[in-house]
């Protein structure tokens, strides 16, 4: 006589195989990312010993590198394949754990003249970006995520907002890669700029900040001109990185309101399955740390653990990301990013440079 198991006895068992064909993907995410680690404390000793100047790469850059090369030249074998898939998980709980570090303050720190900067920006950069889409007749939703990645933060807006609106994954990579291969060329290209224009510390700083999408290289371009230029690139590239989640749920409304599906049923039922719930967690996590709920030493404790989700992020972006699939995309997106980048650049920099006359940033 057989027995059929309860479905509780199912779930206890479901779960814990469930764990176990994960473990393999996500051990590989953390063994990525923290060879990324590895790399960028190795070069800071490196530089520090022999006195070198060179680009401040941080750890999240490395981890994509390597998770490239070992996509690319290796292939990821299908025991790792649904854990390295786990990376959007890591991502969203990440972006809830940095709303510690978003104090609704900072914003006043930043003062008006730089919120305004920042807001003409990320408008400028939306409706540019999707100008220049229609334009070269890219997909609507490759738009839009290359449209969230040049006016907020790069790599990490566009893979929050990719589940949002329910992009393809082929669509975030090839915003990822176009805004991944600008950024690297600002590191180089700003610092030269600044320097030619004569640019004060803070001016620059701001334009860094402003201009530049991924925070990794904004604030590796603010430092290479000066460290106070570095820490006013972080202080603009932070109130940019601030709206991500308002600007997230606005496109995730946006595409759910849209044809296609269509809404079945009550409106705000459908809406509420789109809505993308980390942005709930990162703004209730900002209020608790701005009214003094976190102790100083819980808020280091958080940011600290954000930035390891955001480790398993990147490492898990460069294992999902295939180049080969890439170039048999076409050259368009490539081009659209590269023309709004340099417009969104141009257009920051005459902004900053007219309120530094005006204001003396």
């Amino acid at each position: 006589m057989t027995t059929t198991p309860s479905p509780s006895a199912v779930s206890t068992f479901a779960l814990p195989v469930r764990l176990a064909k994960l473990l393999p993907g996500i051990l590989l995410l953390a063994a990525v990312g923290y060879g990324g680690k590895i790399i960028e404390q190795s070069i800071t000793r490196y530089k520090a010993a022999h006195h070198f100047v060179l680009p401040n790469i941080e750890y999240v850059l490395w981890a994509i590198l390597i998770g490239l090369i070992i996509s690319n030249l290796i292939g990821v074998p299908r025991i790792f394949r649904s854990g390295v898939a786990t990376y959007e998980f890591w991502l969203k709980a990440g972006i809830v754990l940095l709303g510690s570090r978003f104090l609704l303050g900072d914003l006043q720190k930043a003062g008006p003249i730089a919120i305004v900067l920042v807001a003409i920006e990320i408008t400028l950069a939306l409706g540019f970006m999707h100008l220049l889409g229609r334009v070269f007749k890219l997909r609507p939703k490759l738009a839009s995520l290359l449209a969230i990645g040049s006016s907020i933060c790069g790599v990490s807006a566009i893979i929050a907002a990719q589940g949002s609106i329910e992009a393809d994954d082929e669509d975030a990579s090839l915003a990822i890669a176009a805004i991944l291969a600008l950024g690297a060329i600002s590191l180089f290209t700003f610092p030269l700029i600044g320097h030619s224009l004569h640019l004060s510390d803070h001016a620059y700083g701001y334009w860094a900040g402003l201009a530049v999408d991924n925070t990794a290289e904004a604030t590796a371009a603010g430092a290479l001109y000066s460290d106070e230029a570095g820490r006013f690139a972080v202080l603009a590239k932070t109130a940019r990185n601030a709206t991500i989640g308002f600007v997230v749920l606005g496109y995730a409304i946006f595409w759910a309101t849209r044809g296609g599906k269509g809404v079945e049923g009550s409106k705000v039922r459908f809406l509420w399955r789109k809505f993308p719930k980390f942005v709930l967690g990162f703004l209730l996590v900002s209020i608790l740390a701005s009214v003094g709920y976190f102790t100083k030493g819980q808020i280091g404790s958080i940011a600290n653990l954000s930035r390891w989700f955001f480790l398993l992020t990147f490492a898990g972006v460069g294992l999902r990301t295939n180049l080969r699939e890439l170039g048999k995309q076409g050259w368009q997106p490539f081009v659209v990013g590269a023309v709004g980048e340099i417009a969104i650049a141009v257009l920051t920099l005459g902004l900053v440079i007219g309120a530094d006359k005006l204001f003396t940033l």
